[in-house]
């Protein structure tokens, strides 16, 4: 005999409306995004749109008063981090090994948070956020050399390869004409809206292949 109210008739009526309601709500993202992606600015509205999934606020993108961005530290085989405005909320890209040290060649980069506006909690992308904004897409070129795009922005090429100097995988992406091992990428946003947040340029920081020079290069969205 069935417990009295574990078990409910699904009303067919109420499952067709929340279906076509959530129909309406996709056709509406795709529409935002098709307007923002052939707009006049349609490279920067489109980066913008898939960051404003992935932990923008509902009001002005601006930097938080008196925010500070800190420097990672202890984690193990860290290739570089990423930081934006409006928080200190940084994710981690780091080389993905098991317990031996072996590449996982499937998936060579783990990307995860670290929360530091919320206690240091560390925390998986979501499906949007590594879909759509700072996730990667892997392709395997050659023993110890993999192609790496953003999802979010893949007009820059980078590459984590096995250095002959150390013996230690590392990201490489060339700028103006350097060829830089990074340590650090920085979205800045200035003003905007919540659909709109105005991405001024994305910085990349590390230290130059060729003379092991630190180096800063900023790149224009």
């Amino acid at each position: 005999m069935l417990q009295q109210g574990v078990y409910k008739v699904i009303n067919p009526f109420a499952v067709s409306r929340l279906l076509g309601s959530i129909k309406g709500l996709v056709l509406k993202v795709q529409r935002a995004a098709r307007t923002v992606a052939f707009s006049k600015n349609g490279a920067a509205g489109l980066l913008a749109l898939r960051l404003l999934f992935s932990n923008l606020p509902l009001a002005d993108a601006a930097r938080q008063p008196g925010t500070v961005f800190p420097v990672p530290t202890g984690i193990a085989n860290q290739l570089f981090y990423l930081q934006r405005d409006p928080n200190s909320n940084t994710i981690i890209y780091q080389l993905n090994v098991n317990a031996a040290g072996k590449l996982n060649e499937e998936e060579p980069v783990r990307v995860f948070w670290i929360r530091y506006a919320e206690q240091g909690e560390r925390k998986d992308l979501n499906f949007v956020q590594r879909k759509f904004a700072y996730g990667l897409s892997t392709k395997k070129l050659a023993p110890d050399k993999y192609e790496l795009k953003f999802a979010a922005y893949d007009k820059v090429r980078f590459f984590l390869m096995k250095s002959a100097v150390d013996n230690a995988f590392h990201v490489l992406v060339t700028i103006a004409n350097k060829q830089i091992v990074l340590t650090r990428v920085f979205l800045r946003i200035e003003g905007g809206t919540f659909w709109v947040p105005n991405v001024k340029y994305i910085e990349f920081k590390g230290w130059n292949a060729a003379t092991r020079e630190p180096v800063v290069e900023r790149v224009s969205v």
